[in-house]
């Protein structure tokens, strides 16, 4: 009799183990996985109001919407993607940042002639992620430039006219990979930052200050092939341009 009522007993545990993970499975499978994404629409908002197509930002129109410029800062602080998010998404939110960041640099020293009048921009730790504080340096060497796309280099504004060009559009995980293509062929084929001929080029400094990076699947040349319509050949004698850290202001 008690061996029966074991049996019986050990059946039922075994049952509702099978059961218990059943479920578990189930719920793991078809429940509802939901995607949350940033929302860089303010963002947009200041670019569009700010910016305009060639990249030139109204500082002193600016200054007026300061509080809303540190309300997304406050924002992308406090939601720092995880690991898990894509790397469409993490780009995304690095670059808006950078960006926001530097604009809102410049709008804390403003007036300035320049960037670089200003006391190590980027050394100081202005830039809040959740709950650190972390300087433009360290946003574009320890972090973007870790994150093994080159064209970030074409996407992050650093307020100066030889810079590539601030675009008047907010990056998000579903445009990246278009405009990060516009960013990088503008700003090869852009003859106030790069002066192309086959026999000579003279480049912007970003493809001298980091060339590691367009140079790991290929030569320099290879890399500026690929978005320049003067194509270079390895015979192209290469030098650099002076360049021009004026603020990048609308004049």
């Amino acid at each position: 009799m008690r061996l029966t009522l074991s049996l019986l007993l050990l059946l039922f545990l075994t049952h509702s183990v099978q059961s218990a993970v059943l479920t578990s499975r189930y719920r793991e499978n078809y429940a509802p996985k939901i995607n949350l994404q940033l929302d860089h629409t303010n963002w947009e908002k200041l670019l569009k109001k700010y910016v305009d197509n060639i990249g030139n930002v109204d500082y002193k129109g600016f200054t007026k919407d300061i509080s809303e410029l540190q309300s997304y800062l406050d924002y992308l602080a406090k939601n720092r993607p995880t690991d898990k998010a894509t790397k469409s998404e993490r780009l995304a939110y690095y670059i808006n940042l950078y960006n926001a960041a530097t604009v809102k640099l410049i709008l804390d020293n403003y007036p300035t002639k320049s960037i670089k009048n200003i006391k190590n921009p980027w050394g100081k730790d202005i830039v809040e992620i959740g709950n650190e504080k972390i300087s433009l340096g360290d946003l574009e060497h320890k972090i973007l430039r870790k994150m093994n796309e080159p064209r970030i280099h074409f996407a992050i504004n650093c307020a100066s006219y030889s810079c590539p060009k601030l675009l008047n559009t907010a990056f998000n995980a579903a445009n990246l990979e278009k405009l990060l293509e516009q960013a990088a062929a503008d700003f090869i084929n852009d003859p106030k930052r790069n002066v192309l001929t086959k026999e000579k080029a003279s480049l912007s400094e970003i493809f001298n200050w980091y060339k590691k990076d367009f140079t790991e699947k290929g030569s320099l040349v290879d890399y500026i092939n690929k978005y320049a319509t003067q194509k270079l050949t390895s015979n192209t004698k290469i030098s650099y341009l002076n360049y021009n850290w004026d603020l990048n202001e609308i004049e």
